[in-house]
């Protein structure tokens, strides 16, 4: 999801102004059901090539879609991909001066870093330069080295994370969020292989979200060359978020947790697990993405919104 405020206008104005004609909006909705290059596009469309090209560029440079170039029969094709599923405009917030800037505290911590884990096979995780472990041994999860992992994968189980919550004394926190790129764990990939995947905050279970599938059959944006192409590429970039009020999961309810049962006043770190619970209807496992992995230049990113 991307969250715009009126307080940071120049990212609202690009953002608006790339959504601000009937052509760009029409190349949008083209792209919420595929990939689709930029001959696809103004073909779709009735249009030039050329105009195609340069309402592409505007919607790029909003980073509303992302492009890549792959090769065609004729040199190279740029293809384009769908950045989110849902804007979110903050019409409401307060002007910001000075130190009030610093009102959203944010950490990314590497995949690696899990401080607890209970996985099985098949399990692994590979590093930007290579394997770090044996496949299928949940006993290498515990070496030292995890800390260069860069994609973690697990049938079943779960990793834990613990962020430190470093915030004035007399913060008053509206909101919690985590967000990453995960999906589900196959044999190789597979786009149709389910997986229910669970949140839980400071020991709370937050909500679960169904991943519909191991994603493969094009490379990663990010993936070294040395990844196999026959297995896992990317996956999809998900955020729950957590306020007074609900759980939400890209912004739909997933569940009622609020953030008075999270107790995180009377505690000076956040501890996150994400993991495929024992009774899961989809026991799929998981995979997930550091940021030199997959499509999403990210880490484990939790933000806080606070007063």
């Amino acid at each position: 999801m991307l969250e715009l405020s009126m307080a940071r206008p120049e990212e609202l104005v690009k953002v608006t102004h790339a959504l601000s004609t009937e052509l760009r909006l029409s190349m949008m909705k083209l792209l919420n059901t595929r990939r689709m290059n930029v001959a696809e596009l103004a073909e779709a469309l009735g249009i030039p090539v050329s105009t195609a090209a340069s309402n592409v560029k505007v919607l790029e440079q909003a980073k509303l879609i992302e492009t890549e170039l792959l090769p065609a029969s004729r040199g190279a094709m740029k293809v384009c991909r769908r950045t989110y599923d849902d804007i979110k405009i903050r019409m409401n917030a307060p002007e910001l001066h000075g130190s009030d800037l610093n009102r959203c505290y944010e950490i990314e911590m590497p995949i690696g870093s899990f401080i607890a884990c209970e996985v099985a096979p098949t399990c692994g995780m590979v590093s930007e330069e290579g394997p770090m472990i044996a496949e299928d041994s949940p006993a290498g999860f515990f070496h030292p080295n995890r800390l260069q992992a860069q994609l973690i994968w697990l049938r079943k189980g779960y990793l834990e994370y613990r962020y430190p919550l470093e915030l004035p004394p007399d913060a008053q926190i509206q909101s919690i969020q985590f967000s990453m790129e995960i999906c589900s764990e196959a044999p190789n990939y597979d786009p149709d292989w389910p997986s229910d995947i669970t949140l839980w905050i400071n020991g709370v279970e937050i909500g679960t979200w169904t991943s519909p599938g191991d994603f493969g059959g094009r490379r990663g944006k990010l993936n070294p060359s040395w990844w196999s192409d026959s297995g896992t590429q990317f996956g999809l970039l998900k955020t729950w978020c957590i306020d007074d009020t609900r759980s939400m999961l890209d912004e739909k309810e997933i569940s009622a947790v609020t953030l008075n049962e999270l107790n995180l006043a009377s505690r000076s770190y956040v501890d996150m697990r994400i993991g495929v619970k024992e009774d899961a209807a989809y026991k799929g496992g998981l995979n997930l993405f550091g940021k030199r992995f997959g499509d999403h230049e990210q880490d484990l990113r939790m933000k806080i919104h606070y007063l």
